[in-house]
C-alpha cells in the first residue's frame, strides 16, 4: 500500500500539528505516551543518546552499538535497524499496518536484552526522565551548529510524514528562529544541556563538527568517558563502518525500512556535511539569523563552527 494511503489510515487530518506542551512546541506522537516516559524505570548502566534532531544521532548511536556489541554480536549489525537497538524512547506512533508496526519506545526499550542499554532521545534537557538521573547514567550528549541544523530538519520535515508540514524553506528558516519545530527551539536544546554539564559530571557533550572532522578522535573521547577499552585496530573498523557513505547505503542504518519516510523527496541521510547552509541562506536571510543568533546566544559560552 502506498506511504500516503497508510498515513490516511493512521492520521486522517494528515500530518500532526505542533501544539505547547509544557514550554515546548510537541506533536502528539511524543506526548502520547507522556507518563510511560516520564516513568521509565531507567538502569545505572543505561547509556542516553540525547541530540536536538538532526545533530548526528544515529551516527553515535551506530558508533556506540558498534563499540559495545561489534564485536560479541556481529548478527545485531546486519538484522536489526538502528530504531531496534537503540530505542526512541519517547516515540508512540499508532500501527500503520501489519508490516509497518513502529514500535513504541518505551516498550522497546523495556525489551531491550543487551547491557548496557543504548536508549536515544530528542529531548529538551528539563524533560529527561527523572530516573536517568536518579541511577547516575551516563548520557551523550551531540551538538550541531544552528544553521546545519535548521537546512537537515527542513529536508527531513519534507520526507517524514509524520512531522508537520515544513513549507518552503523561506518560511522554515523563520519557523526555526522562532522555535516552533518539534522539539523546541534548537537554542534551547543545546543551552540547556551545556548548562546541565556544569553540575552533572555524567554527561559528554560533544560536536557533530568535530564527529566530521575527526571520527577517530572522538570515539577516543567516548571511549574514555565510557571506560572502554579498545585497540587503534577496532577503532578504525568502526570508524570505516560508521562513514557517511557507508551508512547512507546500509539499510540498517538509513531508516529506509520505514515506510513513513518519502525517500523520493530526500533521503534520511542527505549530505552529513558541515557548511551546506550555505547553499540555502540567502544573504539576507544569513544576516537575520546572525542578528537573531547572537542575542539568543549572547548568555552562552557555547561556540559552534559553521565551517571546517
Amino acid at each position: 500500500m502506498p506511504v500516503a494511503e497508510r498515513l490516511q489510515e493512521m492520521e486522517p487530518k494528515g500530518r500532526p500539528k505542533l501544539f505547547d506542551f509544557q514550554g515546548v512546541s510537541m506533536i502528539n506522537y511524543f506526548t502520547d505516551n507522556w507518563e510511560k516516559v516520564q516513568d521509565f524505570h531507567a538502569r545505572p548502566d543505561d547509556i542516553l543518546i540525547a541530540t536536538y534532531p538532526k545533530a548526528g544521532t544515529t551516527w553515535v548511536s551506530c558508533i556506540l552499538d558498534l563499540l559495545y556489541f561489534g564485536k560479541d554480536m556481529p548478527e545485531r549489525q546486519t538484522t536489526l535497524p538502528i530504531y531496534e537497538r537503540v530505542p526512541f524512547l519517547e516515540i508512540a506512533v499508532p500501527q500503520i499496518d501489519k508490516a509497518c508496526s513502529l514500535p513504541i519506545g518505551t516498550e522497546l526499550a523495556d525489551q531491550l536484552s543487551t547491557s548496557p542499554r543504548l536508549i536515544k532521545t530528542h529531548l529538551p534537557v528539563q524533560l529527561v526522565p527523572k530516573g536517568f538521573w536518579e541511577q547516575n547514567c551516563r548520557m551523550v550528549y551531540v551538538a550541531r551548529n544552528a544553521k546545519d541544523n535548521a537546512v537537515s530538519y527542513f529536508h527531513f520535515d519534507r520526507m517524514n510524514m509524520v512531522q508537520p508540514e515544513p513549507g518552503d524553506w523561506n518560511s522554515y528558516i523563520e519557523k526555526f528562529m522562532e522555535g516552533k519545530t518539534v522539539f523546541g527551539p534548537w537554542y534551547d536544546h543545546v543551552t540547556g544541556w551545556w548548562e546541565k554539564k556544569q553540575t552533572y559530571s555524567n554527561i559528554l557533550y560533544m560536536f557533530y563538527e568535530d564527529l566530521i572532522e575527526d571520527t577517530g578522535r572522538e570515539m577516543e573521547r567516548l571511549c574514555s568517558f565510557l571506560g572502554l577499552s579498545t585497540t587503534a585496530e577496532e577503532r578504525e573498523s568502526i570508524r570505516g563502518g560508521v562513514q557517511f557513505d557507508a551508512m547512507k547505503a546500509n539499510p540498517m542504518a538509513n531508516y529506509s525500512t520505514i515506510p513513513v519516510m518519502d525517500f523520493k523527496i530526500s533521503p534520511f541521510m542527505r549530505k552529513g556535511k558541515v557548511g551546506d547552509w550555505k547553499n540555502h541562506f540567502t544573504v539576507a536571510q544569513n544576516e537575520k539569523f546572525d542578528e537573531h543568533y547572537k542575542q539568543r546566544m549572547k548568555n552562552s559560552s557555547l561556540a559552534f563552527r559553521t565551517e571546517i
